[in-house]
């Protein structure tokens, strides 16, 4: 079963979230494309990708999420079309970067300037794509949160997933070594990027950890929450820091959307308390709103120029599970959803033509 599609003559195109549905539940909605405001930018969208965040605003699980019906999509990449009062006229024809939250999913998007992040020349719309919200992640989690010196031991759960992928080889490019969790059939994958691979279904993952770094890890990062988010901390080295930025495990349940991360926040309160010199935070890559909305502007842009450098550099490279057209976003979420590949499930807005996935990547 496809999409519905809802029919129009407008340009912009954009898939619809109505409500708590089956992928093939979204639909595709045309409508004119707007005008830029004063200090806003119209971007057509060159790739937008899928995320764990839509996979949980479809079972209206996300923390935070608007109501439905809205237009899913948590960043972007595309060239500015036109631009507002007050915004540089040169920065139309400019490939740029936004982190949206929501909204992504569609052909164009009106965004505020000041939310654009330039994205260097030589790289593509799709590369740039996987590195949008997973590289922001990663970077901030590594750098701002655990801050682990050259030659320390992390554990990364879910080490082929789109912000695993980024922030292993993030950590190994700062000389870091890494223990990654993933099923068996990304270890040849992880090995090849200087990973230490463990079998999370196959395996006792705490007793292999502490046989592979019997004095603890220097940092966990945890996006499965439940009782993954108890065992990573019980791992960490004296001094150690555990970064949770998810409740993966609980994605399918039903009852309270905000309970999980109530937990780990409560559980995050009372480690923090105890006197034996370790960390623990939850990550969510917008609270650094709360410095002011022009440092939090200021704080992004630098860091995603950052892992941008990162990739130019051959430090981080792309990892794209599969290109699709912005009209399949059905089967991208039900593919990115399956487990099967790693890296990012991008989709190309005004492009009929998709790559098959490669869960061997």
């Amino acid at each position: 079963m496809g999409i519905a599609e809802i029919a129009g003559n407008a340009q912009l195109v954009e898939v619809v979230l109505p409500g708590v549905v089956e992928p093939e539940g979204l639909r595709i909605q045309h409508r004119e494309i707007p005008a830029p405001a004063a200090g806003q930018i119209v971007v057509r969208v060159e790739a937008t990708g899928v995320s764990f965040a839509e996979q949980q605003m479809r079972r209206g699980r996300y923390y935070d999420q608007p109501p439905f019906p809205f237009v899913p999509g948590y960043d972007l990449v595309g060239t500015v079309l036109t631009v507002g009062a007050g915004v540089a006229p040169g920065l139309v024809g400019r490939r740029v970067a936004s982190l949206v939250k929501v909204g992504g999913w569609a052909s164009h998007v009106v965004l505020d300037a000041a939310d654009a992040v330039q994205v260097p020349a030589g790289i593509g719309a799709a590369e740039a794509e996987t590195l949008v919200v997973n590289g922001i992640t990663a970077w901030q989690m590594l750098y701002r949160k655990a801050r682990v010196r050259s030659g320390g031991t992390i554990l990364v759960h879910g080490a082929n997933g789109g912000v695993g992928t980024v922030l292993v080889q993030l950590a190994r490019a700062a000389g870091l070594q890494v223990i990654g969790t993933a099923s068996a059939r990304h270890h040849e994958a992880l090995r090849k990027l200087g990973v230490t691979p463990v079998d999370y279904s196959g395996e006792d993952v705490p007793a292999r950890v502490r046989e592979l770094a019997p004095g603890g890890v220097d940092a966990v990062f945890d996006h499965l929450g439940g009782r993954s988010v108890i065992d990573s901390w019980r791992l960490l080295a004296p001094g150690g820091t555990l970064v949770s930025y998810g409740s993966a495990t609980t994605r399918d349940d039903s009852g309270s959307k905000q309970l999980p991360v109530l937990k780990i926040l409560g559980r995050v309160w009372l480690w923090n308390a105890l006197p034996n010199g370790r960390h623990a935070y939850f990550f969510n890559v917008w609270e650094g709103r709360a410095l002011g909305r022009n440092r939090f502007r200021a704080r992004l842009s630098a860091d995603l120029t950052q892992v941008f450098q990162a990739l130019q550099r051959g430090e981080v490279t792309a990892h794209i599970a599969a290109r699709l057209p912005l009209t399949e976003a059905a089967e991208a979420l039900r593919l990115a959803e399956s487990g099967t590949v790693a890296g990012k499930v991008v989709l190309i807005p005004g492009s009929d033509d998709a790559t098959s996935a490669d869960p061997a990547r």
